[in-house]
C-alpha cells in the first residue's frame, strides 16, 4: 500500500522545510510514504529545496498555472508513481502533518473515496468571526450543490483513493476544492470529513488578494461546475421560470382583450411572447447541454479506461528516470526514498 503526499508550491522555499519535516514517515496499513512537491513556477527556487529534503518526486511548472493546475498535475503525477492513496497538504504549515495518519483510515477501511479534514470552521481560533461566517456559508452551498455531508468544503488537506483519483478532472482554474466535490457528488463517491488539527500560517493566502474576489472567484468556479454536471436542470428551470415570467403579460393582455379593450395593450402581448420563446429557446439549449453532458460521461469513461491502461503499461517500468512535457519537467527521485 503506498501513500503520496502531494504538496502544491508557490515560492514556498523558506516553509517547505518545517512542511515536510512534520510529515509522517509511517502510518499503520501503509507500506511506503512518498513525498512529492509541485513547483507551480516559483522563482526562489522551491524544488531545490525539496530535493535538498530529499523529497522523491519532484515537478516543476516552467511558469505560475494556478492552484488547480498543480493539484491536477499532482494528482496525475501519483497516479504514474503508484499511489495507492494520495494525500494533498499545504506547503505553508496550516495543517497538522500528524492528522495525515487519521485522515487515510476511512479510505484504508473502504469505507470512503475522498476524505476531508474539516478544520472545525465554525470555531477555528485561526480564523477571524467573519471568515467563520463566510467558510459556513461557502460550504453549506457546496454541500447543496454536490449532494455530499461536507462540513469544510473549501479544505485543501484531503486524501484520495487511486480509484477515485483515476476518476476526477479537474476543469476550473481557480482551485480544486469546490469542483473536486461537486464531481465526486455528481459521480456518487463516498465523501467523509475527519477533524484536523491547525496552525497559524505565517502569511497571506496566495490564491486570492481579497476576500471579495475570493468570494466571486468562488462562485463562478461553484456555478460552472454544478452546471457542467446539471446542465438539463439548470437551463429547463431556467427557461420554464422565464416563460412563466412570459404568461403574466400575456395573461393580462387577454384579460383587457376579453374585457374589450385589447387594442391599448399590444405591448403586454409582445413582452410576453418574447419572453416565451427566450424560455422556450434556453430550454432547447439544456436539452443540448444535457446531450453534451452525456459525451462527457463517455470521455470521462475513457479517460479512466486509459488511465488503468497506462497503469497496467508502467507496472514493468522500474526506471522512471527524467521527464519532460510541454507543460511540466518531472523528476523522480527514487534514490532518496530511505533518508
Amino acid at each position: 500500500m503506498r501513500l503520496i503526499i502531494q504538496i502544491p508550491c508557490l515560492n514556498e522555499a523558506d516553509h517547505l522545510p518545517d512542511t515536510l519535516a512534520a510529515l509522517p514517515r509511517s502510518i499503520p496499513g501503509i507500506d511506503d510514504i512518498e513525498i512529492l512537491v509541485i513547483d507551480d513556477g516559483s522563482n526562489d527556487n522551491t524544488a531545490g529545496v525539496a530535493r535538498q529534503w530529499g523529497v522523491h518526486h519532484v515537478v516543476s511548472h516552467r511558469r505560475n498555472r494556478g492552484l488547480a493546475a498543480a493539484f491536477q498535475t499532482g494528482i496525475d503525477t501519483a497516479l504514474k508513481a503508484g499511489a495507492d492513496i494520495i494525500v494533498n497538504t499545504d506547503a505553508d504549515g496550516q495543517y497538522e502533518g500528524a492528522d495525515i495518519a487519521e485522515l487515510v483510515q476511512p479510505v484504508l477501511r473502504g469505507e470512503a473515496d475522498i476524505v476531508i479534514g474539516d478544520r472545525g470552521v465554525a470555531d477555528n481560533a485561526h480564523f477571524g468571526p467573519f471568515k467563520r461566517r463566510l467558510q459556513r456559508l461557502g460550504s453549506a452551498v457546496v454541500r447543496r450543490a454536490s449532494g455530499t455531508t461536507i462540513t469544510d468544503a473549501v479544505s485543501g488537506f484531503r486524501a484520495i483513493s487511486r480509484e477515485a483519483a483515476q476518476k476526477l478532472t479537474i476543469t476550473t482554474e481557480f482551485s480544486y476544492t469546490t469542483d473536486m466535490l461537486i464531481q465526486a457528488g455528481r459521480k456518487r463517491m463516498a465523501v467523509k470529513s475527519v477533524p484536523v488539527r491547525t496552525h497559524r500560517t505565517p502569511r497571506p493566502s496566495r490564491l486570492f488578494k481579497s476576500i471579495p474576489r475570493f468570494i466571486s472567484q468562488t462562485g463562478v468556479t461553484i456555478t460552472r461546475a454544478y452546471t457542467t454536471h446539471n446542465a438539463l436542470r439548470v437551463f429547463v428551470g431556467l427557461g420554464m421560470a422565464l416563460a412563466i415570467v412570459g404568461l403574466l403579460p400575456i395573461m393580462r393582455f387577454v384579460w383587457f382583450y376579453l374585457g374589450g379593450d385589447g387594442n391599448g395593450h399590444v405591448q403586454s402581448l409582445i413582452i410576453g411572447g418574447s419572453l416565451l420563446m427566450l424560455g422556450t429557446l434556453v430550454a432547447v439549449m439544456g436539452i443540448l447541454a444535457d446531450l453534451i453532458a452525456t459525451n462527457r460521461k463517455l470521455l470521462e469513461a475513457t479517460l479512466y479506461k486509459l488511465r488503468k491502461l497506462e497503469e497496467q503499461l508502467a507496472r514493468g517500468d522500474e526506471n522512471p528516470g527524467h521527464e519532460e512535457g510541454d507543460s511540466a519537467e518531472i523528476v523522480s527521485l527514487k534514490s532518496h526514498r530511505s533518508r
